[in-house]
């Protein structure tokens, strides 16, 4: 198990995920936002935002997902 937070992954709070995979984390972020922003957290909205529009240019998306892949197999294990 490994932890990253929401700032690691490009948002604006401190909140921690716990996953095996990067994947765990990646689901688990995405769900945080989604769950702040509707609940009117205004400074998540930009995360938000990105997460929703990354998917719409591939090769950014994937040097994104790529990178944050490394960086959760470069923590240790919790």
């Amino acid at each position: 198990m490994k932890t990253m937070t929401c700032s690691q992954l490009g948002g604006p709070c401190t909140q921690e995920f716990h996953g095996e995979t990067a994947d765990d984390i990646i689901h688990q972020q995405d769900q945080h936002l989604k769950d702040a922003v509707a609940a009117g957290d205004t400074a998540h909205e930009p995360a938000r935002k990105d997460i929703k529009g990354r998917w719409l240019h591939p090769k950014k998306s994937m040097d994104w997902y790529n990178n944050t892949k490394q960086a959760f197999a470069n923590l240790p294990v919790d």
